[in-house]
């Protein structure tokens, strides 16, 4: 596992650790916007006091497809850096880490991906240090690299893509536009209770994602309405990076599996995804973790005591589909303007994703997958009858 530096003004803890690293050509991956907030300045300038030699790459989109990993490798392998930084959300993270691990190895960044791959990664390359300024994806401690094919989404996944240093200050999300917080802070939401069902969940990452629900649900509507609030944005970025080590744990199944399709077929981004899906896949899978999902909506600061683990199921699937409504998401496919004949193309990616769907507690057959899509474009929530 990374470093981790975590807190208001983390930050500072930059240099310290580029020195430790031995860094003197230093390639900080970024978003263009956090460029043009003045952002990448204090990333920039406390490094050039000392010396180093930066330079910052902004071919970063959200989503990021294949052809922009390949081409960040190749900029990275030409220039020969000696330390990576990635600043910015999970897109500059997940590029960042690429960047770091493919730049000592030989062929394209395709021949590394987890479905259609041939090679294997052989060492982790150059060091990295990893910046979220989003509390949502959790890539700072996790072992995978997301990139967009054609109609769905694949990954790289290696122990060798986890940093070498984690930073996770708040300070740097309180410019997050209310929307971004929304749909990050619910993908953080989605890794914490999907950790809590999966069937690789243990105590540990029962801990971790407990509190991380505790810790978001609890402030999340504050960061969306109040992005200067101190306590929220501190909640969130705690929430964030303690969902993150839960799902790297733990696993994400069912929710994410489906969202790929969505964000490959429709570049809805990846919380949005997650979040239009979120009750009605929990809903679908309820009757497998009733005690669990139980657990979560007590975890959300709903009294259900005086209900039984059905009864508080229901309650839970209701209060996740309310609090994506409280931050303006859409609760439906239809408000993303996709229609129902997009349903079996969806379902036919979902199932590909093999990986994530091994762990759901339920196990999901393309007709499962396909109901669960059908109840998020109607809005109703629907269940499998039969465990």
């Amino acid at each position: 596992m990374p470093i981790s530096y975590t807190g208001w003004g983390a930050l500072e803890q930059l240099t310290s650790e580029a020195e430790r690293l031995n860094a003197s050509n230093i390639l900080i991956v970024t978003d263009p916007f956090l460029v043009e907030l003045g952002m990448t300045d204090k990333i920039v300038e406390p490094l050039e006091a000392k010396g180093w030699q930066t330079s910052i790459y902004t071919e970063v989109v959200p989503e990021p497809p294949l052809e922009i990993g390949e081409k960040l490798v190749a900029y990275t392998k030409e220039n020969r850096f000696d330390l990576v930084i990635g600043l910015g959300g999970g897109s500059a993270l997940d590029l960042a880490k690429l960047a770091g691990v493919l730049a000592t190895h030989e062929g394209k960044v395709a021949d590394y991906l987890n479905l259609t791959g041939e090679r294997e990664l052989v060492d982790k390359g150059i060091p990295k240090i990893l910046i979220p300024t989003t509390s949502g994806t959790g890539s700072e401690v996790t072992n995978i690299a997301v990139l967009s094919l054609e109609s769905t989404k694949d990954v790289v996944t290696h122990d060798y893509l986890l940093p070498d240093v984690a930073i996770v200050d708040p300070e740097l999300t309180v410019s997050l536009p209310p929307k971004v917080t929304a749909a990050t802070g619910i993908d953080a939401l989605t890794h914490a209770v999907e950790a809590y069902v999966s069937k690789n969940a243990n105590p540990v990452t029962d801990g971790l994602a407990l509190q991380a629900i505790r810790l978001i649900s609890g402030s999340i509507r504050t960061a969306v309405n109040d992005g200067e609030n101190k306590e929220a944005r501190t909640n969130m970025s705690y929430g964030s990076y303690l969902a993150g080590l839960a799902f790297f744990n733990a696993g994400v199944a069912g929710v994410h599996a489906l969202a790929y399709p969505l964000g490959g077929q429709f570049h809805i981004s990846h919380g949005e995804s997650n979040a239009v899906l979120l009750p009605y896949v929990m809903g679908y899978i309820r009757p497998s973790c009733e005690k669990r999902m139980k657990d979560i909506v007590e975890a959300m600061g709903v009294n259900v005591t005086e209900l039984d683990e059905q009864q508080a199921s229901y309650t839970c699937v209701e209060e996740l589909k309310k609090l994506v409504a409280d931050v303006n998401i859409p609760v439906s496919l239809k408000g993303f303007d996709i229609g129902e004949d997009a349903l079996d193309s969806l379902a036919d990616d979902g199932i590909k994703q093999t990986r994530i769907l091994a762990r759901s507690p339920m196990p999901l057959e393309r007709e499962d997958i396909y109901a669960i899509y059908h109840a998020a474009y109607s809005g109703e929530v629907a269940e499998k009858k039969t465990v």
